[in-house]
C-alpha cells in the first residue's frame, strides 16, 4: 500500500496547475492582442463597425417586439389585425351616385352606454400625473430643444422642472407623431405632464374655469360667443406675456417659456388674430417688440417649413390687413435669409437653414425631405415676389411644384411622404397618407391655384386628380355607425387610422366646389366633417385624439378606437378651420353648435388657472386629462382665429373671395386675374 498523499504536496500541486493554468491562459490572451494588433485598421474598424451594427439591431429587434406586446387590449389587438386581413369594401364612388348619408352614433365616449355622463366636472390640474424618467430633447422639429445659440427656458435652468415626452410610459416615448408636415419623435412633439414640483408651481387647488352649462344656449353668432373666444384669446396671451414674452412658447402649468428658433413664435403667429379681433392694446404692444426685439440677424437653424407658415405668413398678413411697412420690411429680411435652402442639387430645398450664416442642410438622420414641407411654402413666396417685385421666391416657389407634377411615383393622384433633396425623387415610395408629411400638399394645390386667380392648369389637375386616388383608395367608413373616414394605405394594405390633422380636407373641400370644382365633393365634405365631429363627440373629454382609428365590424361597439400612445390634444385648429368653411359655405348652424361644444371643451380640460391653455396627454380620462405644460402658437394663430370667424356674423370679415388662408391660418390676397 502507498502511504496517503501529504496536505502540502497536494497544496503544491494544485497550486502549480493553477499557476500553469493562469499562464496558459494569459499567454492566449496576448496572442489574441498581438494578431488582433497585426490586422490592418482598416479590418479593425470594419470589425468594430459590424459589432456595433449588430448591436444596434439587437436593441432595436428588442424595441419592436416589446412594442407590438404593449398598446391595445386583447380585443383591440384582434380587431385591428382581422381588419388587415379582410377585403373591405371602397365606399360608393360620389360620381355614381351620393353615398349613403352617414347615420350619427351615439356618444360613445364610454363603453357603459351612450347615456352615460363624460365625467365628473373636477378640477383640471386637481390630480399630478406620475412622474416620469427625465429624457433630454434630442434635436429636429417640433422640439423645444435646448440649443446652444439658443437661451435656456426657465424650466431647463432647473432640472427639477424638466418635462418628459409621453404619460404613457416607454410606448410613448418611442412613438412617431406629427407636427405639421415633419416627422418627429414624441418627446421632440410637445412635453409631457409636469413633474410634482410644477404641480405644486401651479397651484394646484385653484381648478380651470370650467364651461358655463348656461353659455350652452347662446346662439351662434351672438356677440357673447364671440366675447367667450376673445376672453380664451386673453387668457392665453395673459400666459404667455406675464411668462413667456419674446419666447417662442408658452409653458402654462410651471410657468416658463420654451424655444425652439428663438423668433418669439407665438407672438408673431398672434399678430393678425388680435388684429381680426380688435384686440388693439394687445396689438401694440406686439407690433413695439417687433419693431425694437425681432432680429433675424442670429446664428440659429430654423425649419424652412415652419418658419414660412408661421413668421413669413404671419409678417405678411399683417402687412396685408394693417398696410404697415414695418412688417413687409421684417418679411423680406426673412424672406431673403431663407433662400439658401434652395441651393440644393435637385431645386427640392434642404428642411433646415441658418438664418444668420447663410447655410442649409438636411436633418442629420436623413437626406430626405417630408413632401408636405417642400410643397407647403408656395403661398407665402408666392404672396412675397408679388408684394416686392423681385421674382426669385416664386420663381423657387413654383420649381419645386413643377418638379413634383411630372416625377414618377405617384398613385392616382397620392403621393408619397419624402422626397430625396439630391436626386429630386420620391423616397420611401408605396406609403400614402393625408395625415403627417404629407396634407397640405393636397390644401396647397387647391390654394395655389385660387390664389393665382385660377389660371395654374397643372395645379388644378394635380388637386382633381388627388382627390379621385382619395376617393378611390382611402376612403372607408366605420361598420357601427357608418361614419365616412379617411384612412391609409401602406404598400397596398389598408389602415383604418386617420390623424387628426386630415380634418383640414372638409373645408378645403367646400373651398374647391365654392371655386366651380365638382359638387360631388361637397358630399365628402359633409360626411368627413360628420366624422371629425364624432372624433370629438365620442371622447370623454369632448376633445379629439391626436390619431383615431375606426372599427370597420358592425359588431363592435365603438366607431373611434383610440390607442394609448394617440390620447393626447395638442390644442390642434384642423377640426374647427373645416367647420369655419362648411359654415361659410353652407349657413348650417349645426357647425356654430360644434365648434362651441369644443371650445367649452378647451375651457373646460385645458384652461390653466393664472393665463394660458396647455395640451393635454389623455382625452379619454377628464378626471385627470395630464395637463402637458405646452401651449403651441397656433392655439392662438389658428384655433382660436377659426373659431372667432366661425361664429362672426359679419360674412365678409376676410371673405374667401378676397383672402386665402395658409395653412398655419394666416390670411393671404387673392390676385386679381391676369388681364387676357
Amino acid at each position: 500500500m502507498f502511504p496517503p498523499p501529504r496536505k502540502d504536496f497536494i497544496a503544491l500541486t494544485l497550486g502549480d496547475a493553477h499557476s500553469h493554468a493562469y499562464n496558459n491562459a494569459k499567454h492566449r490572451r496576448q496572442s489574441c492582442w498581438r494578431k488582433w494588433k497585426r490586422l490592418p485598421r482598416l479590418q479593425r474598424s470594419l470589425i468594430l463597425f459590424l459589432l456595433a451594427l449588430l448591436l444596434i439591431l439587437a436593441l432595436l429587434s428588442y424595441s419592436s417586439i416589446a412594442e407590438q406586446w404593449r398598446g391595445l387590449s386583447d380585443k383591440e389587438d384582434w380587431l385591428e389585425l382581422n381588419d388587415r386581413n379582410l377585403n373591405f369594401p371602397v365606399a360608393q364612388n360620389p360620381a355614381a351616385g351620393k353615398p349613403p348619408a352617414p347615420v350619427v352614433g351615439p356618444d360613445l365616449g364610454q363603453a357603459e352606454g351612450p347615456d352615460e355622463p363624460r365625467g365628473p366636472n373636477v378640477p383640471v390640474l386637481s390630480k399630478a400625473p406620475p412622474k416620469k424618467k427625465i429624457f433630454s430633447n434630442r434635436r429636429g422639429p417640433p422640439s423645444l430643444r435646448k440649443d446652444g445659440n439658443l437661451p435656456a427656458t426657465k424650466a431647463e435652468e432647473n432640472p427639477k422642472q424638466q418635462l418628459v415626452p409621453e404619460e404613457g410610459g416607454e410606448e410613448e416615448e418611442k412613438k412617431v407623431v406629427s407636427w405639421r408636415g415633419a416627422m418627429i419623435e414624441a418627446d421632440q412633439a410637445t412635453d409631457a405632464p409636469p413633474s410634482a414640483n410644477e404641480k405644486e408651481a401651479a397651484a394646484p387647488g385653484n381648478p380651470a374655469a370650467p364651461g358655463n352649462p348656461a353659455a350652452t344656449d347662446l346662439e351662434a353668432g351672438t356677440p357673447d360667443r364671440l366675447e367667450a373666444v376673445r376672453d380664451a384669446f386673453r387668457h392665453a396671451w395673459k400666459g404667455y406675456k406675464d411668462h413667456a414674452w419674446g419666447h417662442d412658447e408658452l409653458k402654462p402649468i410651471s410657468k416658463s417659456f420654451g424655444e425652439w428658433f428663438g423668433l418669439g413664435l407665438t407672438l408673431i403667429d398672434s399678430l393678425d388674430t388680435m388684429w381680426i379681433m380688435g384686440l388693439k392694446e394687445e396689438f401694440a404692444e406686439a407690433r413695439s417688440w417687433v419693431e425694437k426685439d425681432l432680429s433675424f440677424n442670429k446664428n440659429v437653424d430654423v425649419n424652412l417649413f415652419e418658419t414660412t407658415i408661421r413668421v413669413l405668413g404671419g409678417l405678411l398678413s399683417c402687412y396685408h390687413l394693417t398696410k404697415d411697412q414695418l412688417f413687409l420690411e421684417k418679411a423680406k429680411d426673412l424672406g431673403s435669409r431663407l433662400m439658401p435652402a434652395f441651393k440644393t442639387p435637385s431645386k427640392i430645398p434642404f428642411s433646415d437653414v441658418n438664418i444668420g450664416s447663410g447655410t442649409a442642410h438636411p436633418p442629420r438622420w436623413t437626406s430626405d425631405s417630408t413632401l408636405a414641407e417642400v410643397t407647403s411654402i408656395q403661398l407665402e413666396f408666392r404672396e412675397l415676389s408679388h408684394v416686392t417685385q423681385d421674382p426669385q421666391y416664386q420663381d423657387v416657389a413654383n420649381e419645386i411644384m413643377r418638379l413634383v407634377h411630372k416625377l414618377p411615383g405617384k398613385h392616382d393622384g397620392l403621393v408619397p411622404m419624402f422626397i430625396n433633396t439630391n436626386s429630386g425623387q420620391f423616397s420611401h415610395k408605396g406609403v400614402f397618407t393625408l395625415g403627417a408629411r404629407a396634407d397640405s400638399y393636397y390644401e396647397y394645390l387647391l390654394k395655389q391655384w385660387i390664389q393665382g386667380g385660377k389660371t395654374e392648369d397643372d395645379l388644378l389637375e394635380d388637386y382633381l386628380q388627388a382627390v379621385e386616388g382619395v376617393k378611390k383608395h382611402l376612403v372607408r367608413q366605420t361598420g357601427p355607425s357608418r361614419l365616412t373616414f379617411i384612412g391609409e394605405l401602406t404598400h397596398n394594405r389598408f389602415s383604418p387610422k386617420m390623424d387628426h390633422l386630415v380634418c383640414f380636407l372638409p373645408g378645403t373641400l367646400a373651398l374647391g366646389v365654392q371655386n366651380g370644382l365638382p359638387g360631388d365633393h361637397m358630399d365628402l365634405a359633409v360626411q368627413l366633417m360628420e366624422t371629425c365631429h364624432q372624433m370629438y363627440k365620442q371622447m370623454e373629454t369632448g376633445l379629439s385624439p391626436e390619431i383615431a382609428h375606426f372599427s370597420l365590424q358592425a359588431s363592435y361597439g365603438k366607431d373611434v378606437v383610440v390607442k394609448p400612445a394617440d390620447r393626447h390634444n395638442l390644442l390642434r385648429p384642423e377640426t374647427v378651420e373645416s367647420l369655419f368653411y362648411m359654415f361659410r359655405f353652407t349657413k348650417d348652424p349645426k357647425y356654430r353648435d360644434w365648434g362651441w361644444e369644443i371650445l367649452q371643451s378647451f375651457n373646460k380640460y385645458t384652461k390653466v388657472p393664472g393665463g394660458g391653455y396647455t395640451s393635454i396627454n389623455n382625452v379619454c380620462d377628464p378626471a385627470n386629462p395630464a395637463p402637458r405644460d405646452k401651449m403651441e402658437s397656433f392655439f392662438l394663430g389658428e384655433t382660436l382665429k377659426y373659431l372667432f370667424l366661425l361664429f362672426s356674423d359679419d360674412l365678409e370679415l376676410l371673405s374667401l373671395d378676397k383672402y386665402v388662408f395658409n395653412t398655419e391660418a394666416h390670411p393671404l390676397p387673392i390676385w386679381p386675374p391676369p388681364p387676357k
